[in-house]
């Protein structure tokens, strides 16, 4: 790999990681449609350091209280039923599902997973699901001609059911083209939550997850075509743009529709499906490719 393939590959990581369009599947896209080779998982886990740091960055002020009240409340059994400490619980509940599926599946996410087909596939599916679960977000927000509209759950409402749910819901970004975001806010938003609750959380929960997945897979960076230097250049350009992104996100929720990022999923899933049986890219396009 060599520097302006891994400027453009940062860049993509921070354009689209926060967004509910799946940022693998635009790391695996964009390698296959220039022709370059499959950066891989390990690539795209360490990358995503930069994203998280933005998010710490971004949420510094959340992120600092729960960790100080959950620390506390360790020792302090009246802190316990605070908030701010049950939120240190449920972020560490939420994030047991991706864990345990991320280990047993290691070797599916870094082979057949990455399949363009796959990809294709998951990207119009949960792209429906997304639309669905703002359609109901939206009704419930507005009401209609025979219907009040419906008072939606915040954070404040979130339990432990809830907790591993969404983290069921975050596992499933495992799979290329499933979008972490795009996941865990449509659970959310089928569970009952406000837009904006769904994706502070979403956010907030990706923090130990992909942590903890960057610092795993660093053993296997520099191996094969993907240097050291490239590798934190790029994650140094998914910082910087990943952070005007979330920033940009989170205003355009308080009062938008998903339905953009809807159709952009369906349209991008058919034109790969589509590029895939005309022969234009083979299923594994990029993993050869020098």
């Amino acid at each position: 790999m060599n520097w302006f393939e891994s400027f453009v590959l940062g860049l993509v990581q921070g354009l689209t990681e926060f967004l509910p369009i799946s940022s693998s599947a635009h790391l695996r896209l964009t390698a296959a449609f220039a022709g370059w080779q499959d950066p891989g998982a390990a690539f795209t886990a360490i990358t995503q350091i930069g994203t998280e740091a933005a998010v710490i960055i971004y949420f510094r002020k959340d992120i600092g209280r729960i960790i100080s009240m959950w620390a506390r409340s360790l020792f302090n059994r009246a802190l316990r039923h605070d908030h701010d400490a049950q939120m240190g619980w449920l972020v560490i509940v939420g994030s047991i599902p991706i864990g345990v599926l991320g280990i047993t599946l290691k070797d599916a996410i870094e082979g057949p997973f990455r399949d363009l087909r796959l990809i294709a596939t998951t990207l119009i599916v949960m792209g429906v699901v997304l639309g669905i679960a703002d359609r109901l977000a939206a009704r419930d927000e507005k009401g209609g001609r025979h219907r009040a509209a419906k008072q939606r759950k915040t954070l404040t409402d979130l339990g432990v059911k809830d907790g591993l749910l969404y983290g069921v819901c975050q596992a499933m970004a495992l799979i290329p083209g499933v979008s972490r975001s795009g996941a865990t806010i449509s659970g959310g938003l089928f569970m009952g939550y406000t837009r904006e609750s769904a994706a502070r959380y979403s956010f907030l929960l990706a923090i130990p997850a992909v942590l903890a997945s960057g610092v795993y897979e660093l053993k296997d960076a520099g191996q094969g075509h993907v240097a050291w230097g490239p590798t934190i250049f790029a994650t140094i350009v998914a910082f910087v743009v990943g952070y005007a992104v979330i920033a940009w996100f989170m205003r355009f929720i308080s009062n938008k529709s998903f339905m953009p990022f809807v159709i952009y999923r369906i349209l991008l899933g058919i034109v790969l499906f589509a590029l895939v049986a005309a022969g234009v890219l083979a299923p594994h396009a990029g993993e050869t490719a020098g």
